[in-house]
């Protein structure tokens, strides 16, 4: 399907596509990084929606964004096959759900608190998503490989990234891989001139927001107002996903407002690990208790000011800068940098997959459930929903 600024030629068909993606979100375990690995799977293996050199370019491109990168990379792939009404669908379809089931979580804090829900049943969770990304790791690993220029910058984004695990360190290599391209190309005229007409009115959009619940915050005293304000500027301030924004909710939420206490910050945390989608819909959990003690309808608001503040800005900037990306990528200079980029990216899902495995440890029934869950994606016969339905019943009956 051939397209002209960043819009099909030929449109999707919207049912079918959105039924892909909620596919993907019940089957997206373990954060960004294994969430690729269910992209790959059903989007460009077996629904060819884009190419795997398109999905690479959109992880690259999501990396350097702030924001949620797993969501705003699905999301890209709905502009792309339908524009913005579609990539608005896409994230709803892709987050509500958890979203849903982290605001109903909020209510039963007390009791969840006292549950063991970091082992037991979701114990092979982690395992089964060490796995999907090895098989993402593999897939795109082949591809962005081409010589022995891009084998050495997969080396450099793997080895850097795995000794520094700072979130300043996934845009910046990144940015060297695509120097570094550019710079050994050797061709000559690589910065012509294309006309980009940016959509503004988005990027005005995030800033109106990003300023006016600041101001109104500031303003009045309402609970709502300041939860939608704090998790609006987490999902402008964090490069990295959901595990890097954590630190910075734990701060604010737990130590400076106390909102909710250590435990009960905790164990939503370790909820939404074994709950598929995105892990920033822990923003409904984190939200509502932080609007607790004013009523149940008050609580689900604190929830839906969470969730919405902190998908918000990086809905809004995907929406500004996709258009201007595919209009970027015919710069010759531009172009020539996404081959570094690209084998970067591939090196950070390479080390994601060893970080992955080490953290979920090396038993031997840990490494079963990997090598099971591996070979069943290469023979492409089960569903990734239905290895996870049997990876969670394997937990709980073992």
């Amino acid at each position: 399907m051939k397209e002209t600024s960043g819009r099909p030629l030929k449109k999707v068909d919207t049912k079918a596509f959105l039924k892909d993606v909620l596919i993907c979100s019940l089957g997206a375990y373990g954060g960004p990084e294994a969430h690729y690995g269910v992209f790959t799977d059903q989007m460009v293996v077996k629904k060819k929606y884009i190419t795997e050199e398109d999905l690479i370019e959109l992880i690259a491109l999501t990396g350097v964004l702030p924001g949620p990168s797993s969501t705003q990379t699905l999301v890209s792939i709905g502009y792309k096959m339908g524009g913005p009404k579609l990539a608005l669908l896409t994230m709803l379809v892709w987050a509500l759900p958890v979203v849903v089931v982290m605001t109903i979580l909020s209510f039963l804090s007390q009791i969840l608190a006292g549950w063991n829900l970091s082992q037991d049943g979701f114990r092979y969770i982690g395992p089964m998503a060490v796995a999907f990304i090895v098989m993402a790791a593999y897939r795109i690993g082949r591809k962005v490989v081409k010589d022995q220029l891009t084998f050495v910058l997969l080396l450099f984004g793997a080895v850097t990234t795995y000794f520094i695990r700072e979130p300043w360190i996934y845009p910046l290599v990144l940015v060297l891989g695509g120097v570094v391209t550019v710079l050994a190309s050797g061709e000559k005229d690589l910065w012509n001139r294309v006309k980009l007409d940016p959509p503004w009115k988005y990027l005005i959009a995030f800033s109106v927001f990003a300023a006016g619940s600041l101001i109104l915050a500031w303003i009045f005293d309402n609970r709502i107002l300041d939860i939608f304000e704090s998790f609006y500027r987490y999902g402008y301030l964090v490069i990295g996903g959901g595990q890097v924004v954590v630190p910075l909710m734990y701060g604010e939420l737990v130590e400076i407002h106390q909102y909710m206490t250590s435990q009960e910050f905790l164990t939503g945390f370790g909820l939404v690990q074994g709950l598929p989608g995105p892990m920033f819909s822990f923003s409904a959990y984190a939200g509502g208790m932080a609007a607790r003690g004013s009523g149940a309808f008050t609580q689900v608001m604190g929830a839906a000011a969470g969730a919405i503040g902190i998908f918000l800005p990086g809905l809004l900037l995907i929406y500004f800068i996709y258009p201007v990306w595919e209009k970027l990528k015919k710069i010759k200079g531009i172009k020539a940098s996404l081959k570094g980029i690209t084998a970067v990216a591939g090196g950070l899902i390479t080390t994601a997959a060893v970080v992955l495995m080490q953290r979920s440890g090396i038993e031997v029934d840990n490494m079963l459930v990997m090598l099971i869950t591996l070979a069943l994606l290469f023979w492409k016969k089960i569903p990734a929903p239905l290895i996870v339905l049997g990876v969670l019943i394997a937990g709980f009956v073992f």
